[in-house]
């Protein structure tokens, strides 16, 4: 691909991923999950973008939609960060191993791969980044209130909450991404060949 084809695709896809990562309305949490946990579809345009042109192409659409995230940001760019890391973790495994293995079984494998690979980081992540810094700056009380009152479950703001929040979360997240993205990858996929996509 040359680099003014590249520039109109990361464009492109990065303002669809920015658009359903930024909108309030398009980020929601999921039930019986805490609320600050919040679910988005941003990977799905990034990742069909990715198995499309590459790995690269999803590099940078992933960055152009956290970049353009960081002037709204509420955490002081701790959750952009993250993001940025989890992400990256997320679609970079999928789409590298898809290049390889252009095939159905390539395109699934690749996405089971990150499925398991993102799921795991995150809780890592969110143990020892992500939790300590909101329990810092908005109180542990408060954080595990919004905590308990989604899971009774969780009875502390370390492992109980990665168990009973975040691990479930991402495994939720990550499952319902990558079979819409298994999905809709194939059926669109002729409308971006027909415009020039290889």
């Amino acid at each position: 691909m040359n680099k003014t084809r590249m520039v109109a695709v990361v464009g492109i896809f990065g303002a669809l991923a920015t658009i359903l990562y930024v909108v309030p309305f398009l980020r929601f949490p999921l039930p019986l999950l805490p609320t600050f946990l919040e679910f988005n579809f941003s990977d799905i345009p990034t990742l069909i973008a990715g198995f499309t042109y590459g790995p690269l192409v999803a590099f940078f659409i992933h960055l152009v939609k956290i970049l353009i995230k960081l002037p709204m940001t509420s955490t002081a760019f701790v959750g952009e960060l993250a993001d940025f890391v989890i992400g990256l973790l997320f679609v970079l495994p999928a789409t590298i191993y898809y290049k390889r293995n252009k095939t159905k079984k390539g395109a699934l494998i690749g996405l089971l791969i990150s499925l398991i690979i993102a799921t795991i980081c995150a809780c890592f992540i969110n143990r020892y980044i992500l939790i300590p810094f909101y329990t810092k700056t908005f109180g542990m009380e408060a954080v595990l209130g919004m905590a308990q009152s989604a899971n009774s479950n969780i009875s502390d703001v370390k492992w109980s909450l990665v168990l009973w929040g975040v691990l479930p979360f991402n495994l939720l997240k990550n499952i319902i991404v990558c079979a819409l993205t298994f999905i809709l990858y194939k059926k669109i996929s002729y409308v971006i060949k027909k415009y020039g996509a290889k």
